[in-house]
């Protein structure tokens, strides 16, 4: 998509502060950090909201929660605990449309979010 943002990053024509990155999966820092940590995973192929997610993509959302796994082994929240989220539309605060899931830990996560 020549005007999403995400792919944008993923194309290295915007600058992110990629914290992981494989042949199916980027993470970057967030730019309006929720957490000490907020990092965002995203697939390299876009996909626009959970809604569009298809069965053949179950493989690349399952590389998603194991690259967040990492990350917060590598940011040393792991054992303390973090959440992981993803947005579906605007009435649930996805503002970019290319499936992210945030990553946020760091501090202590109030129940029931949101």
């Amino acid at each position: 998509m020549t005007d999403c943002i995400f792919c944008k990053i993923i194309s290295g024509d915007i600058p992110g502060d990629i914290v992981y990155q494989d042949d199916d999966v980027l993470a970057f820092r967030d730019l309006n950090p929720q957490a000490p940590t907020h990092v965002l995973v995203i697939p390299r192929k876009h996909i626009a909201t959970t809604n569009d997610i298809q069965p053949e993509d179950a493989e690349l959302i399952g590389k998603m929660y194991l690259a967040a796994k990492q990350i917060a082994k590598d940011e040393a929240i792991d054992e303390a605990g973090y959440r992981t989220v993803i947005n579906c539309n605007r009435a649930a605060g996805q503002t970019v449309f290319h499936i992210h899931l945030h990553l946020l830990g760091a501090r202590p996560m109030g129940w029931p979010p949101g």
